[in-house]
């Protein structure tokens, strides 16, 4: 059955903001350290970011609905995040750069819930996972199309700064698909209040949310990996394309991930995704080489695919009403453990090394799969 039009036209949306913003991210540490500053800052301005975001969430979510609309909250968001972003060519001093990503990471934050919450209200539970993966292909496809853009600029002999500022264009450009391309049915957003159902299912949601909480906590900022990279001999001219062929592989696949939850159940695929993510992060403990880091990056890949769709449709699965909410509090929580996860592994890196900060975060991983599996029933949908 073909996905609902709004599904598609957020996806176009999401495209287009990606494209965007990864054509500054994959550049960010280097950046940063060009400024003067090391691991443990680039941990702080992660982290900083999105527990910024994070609170945000909760907040735009409720207010999503508690509105007959969500997409006025959605349009400010990308908005936002639109206009900041490419002030990273103007910074000057580490901080400024801290500034302008709370700045990107607050549009997030308001956007984030709502837009999750219309995208579950649109779809049938059958197709729900197939749906959230769809949208997460087409954000990982506009991540692919970033830092081939920034990549193009940097071999032309374009600095940092000019690929920051040229990322304003596919910003604009969503901002006309998302005003223009998405129209909201008022009628498919529900009232916030419980119902007996959501009710059984708290405890449920609650626990999911708890174990959320663990694997977080070792899913640090994926700017470690860069930086790891970099490491291991990857060239600054490399990176961008690197992270363009990470988001590849995430983007063929993210479909297929949603669609397996839909057939498998959420928590095993989740669990699977988790177990993925453990193997890798140990992988990029021990490279040594720049082909390690290529092979790493497309297999930590299918982390992003077997866990970003199920783990929202999960969370729609939990939540039968005022979704807004619960996809604000699912939201919030991984942003905000996004700060002491980054400033732990930027601490054991500065001090013991990449071996004992990604060894802890695959640990974790290990511990919250196995959770999951135990604590968090199966929802029949």
């Amino acid at each position: 059955m073909a996905l609902p039009r709004a599904v598609k036209a957020l996806g176009v949306v999401s495209l287009l903001t990606d494209a965007s913003s990864e054509m500054i991210y994959p550049l960010l540490p280097a950046f940063l350290i060009a400024l003067g500053s090391g691991p443990a800052f680039l941990g702080l301005v992660e982290g900083l970011a999105e527990a910024t975001a994070a609170g945000l969430k909760v907040l735009s979510g409720w207010l999503s609905d508690r509105a007959r609309r969500r997409k006025p909250l959605i349009v400010a968001g990308y908005g936002l995040s639109t206009v900041a972003r490419p002030l990273l060519a103007l910074a000057a001093a580490p901080w400024h750069v801290l500034a302008v990503r709370l700045a990107d990471r607050t549009g997030k934050g308001t956007r984030g819930a709502p837009r999750d919450a219309l995208i579950a209200e649109v779809t049938s539970a059958a197709d729900r996972g197939r749906a959230f993966g769809f949208h997460r292909a087409m954000d990982h496809a506009g991540a692919f199309v970033g830092p081939l853009l920034a990549s193009a600029a940097l071999a032309m002999g374009a600095g940092m700064r000019t690929v920051f500022a040229l990322a304003a264009i596919p910003g604009a450009l969503c901002l006309l698909v998302l005003v223009f391309g998405v129209r909201e049915d008022q009628e498919a957003v529900p009232r916030p209040e419980a119902t007996p159902d959501e009710e059984t299912t708290s405890s449920s949601f609650r626990r999911y949310l708890a174990v959320l909480a663990v694997f977080t906590l070792g899913n640090s900022t994926d700017a470690f990996l860069l930086l790891r990279a970099q490491q291991v001999g990857v060239s600054l001219t490399a990176l961008p394309l690197l992270w363009a062929f990470h988001h590849a592989v995430k983007s063929l696949t993210s479909t297929w991930g949603g669609g397996l939850s839909d057939r498998l159940g959420r928590r095993k695929t989740i669990a699977l995704g988790w177990g993925v993510y453990a193997i890798a992060y140990l992988g990029f403990a021990w490279a040594s080489t720049p082909l390690h880091a290529w092979l790493l990056f497309g297999f930590y890949s299918l982390f992003f695919a077997l866990t970003e769709g199920p783990e929202r449709a999960l969370v729609a699965d939990l939540a039968a009403r005022a979704r807004g909410r619960a996809f604000g509090l699912y939201h919030a929580l991984t942003g905000a453990m996004l700060l002491p996860a980054s400033l732990l592994t930027g601490a054991i890196w500065q001090r013991w090394g990449a071996l004992a900060a990604l060894g802890t975060g695959a640990g974790l991983a290990a511990v919250a799969a196995a959770a999951l599996l135990v604590l968090v029933p199966e929802r029949r949908r």
